[in-house]
């Protein structure tokens, strides 16, 4: 499956699907390029790796008492560092990441996962190995 955004529920977005259909017709040019036993090198790629769902701040009857910060806000992927700022409390009190390691958060408040008391993920960011690939001769 391909997921391609963010955008907001409901929503068609041409940026977007122009994005989802670049991603897509990479996809057929690799098989196409494979199946006639086109050969690909080794490669090293960078991935994010998922971590943890971070939920709001809550109080003791469940209910959300801070948003995200304005300064995390659409910062999908980029690096959080211990002290940046997570959320703004409705009482105005910033509460920062506290974190031994930078993190890469991503699906910040995003609508559909308010009810899954999810804020947003943190992901590490990781290198992976690609050995050799080309289509076995028969």
């Amino acid at each position: 499956g391909v997921e391609v955004g963010p955008q907001p529920q409901g929503v068609a977005r041409a940026d977007v699907l122009d994005k989802m259909r670049k991603i897509v017709k990479h996809g057929l040019d690799f098989v196409q390029l494979f199946n006639e036993g086109k050969e690909f090198p080794p490669c090293t790629m960078e991935v994010f790796k998922i971590m943890e769902k971070v939920d709001y701040p809550r109080n003791k009857n469940g209910e959300i008492t801070g948003i995200i910060h304005p300064k995390l806000q659409d910062q999908d992927w980029q690096p959080l560092k211990n002290g940046d700022p997570l959320f703004l409390t409705l009482d105005g009190e910033v509460i920062p990441y506290q974190g031994n390691c930078t993190v890469y958060p991503t699906f910040i408040n995003e609508a559909a996962y308010y009810e899954k008391k999810q804020a947003f993920v943190k992901t590490e960011k990781i290198k992976l190995t690609a050995k050799h690939l080309r289509l076995p001769v028969s």
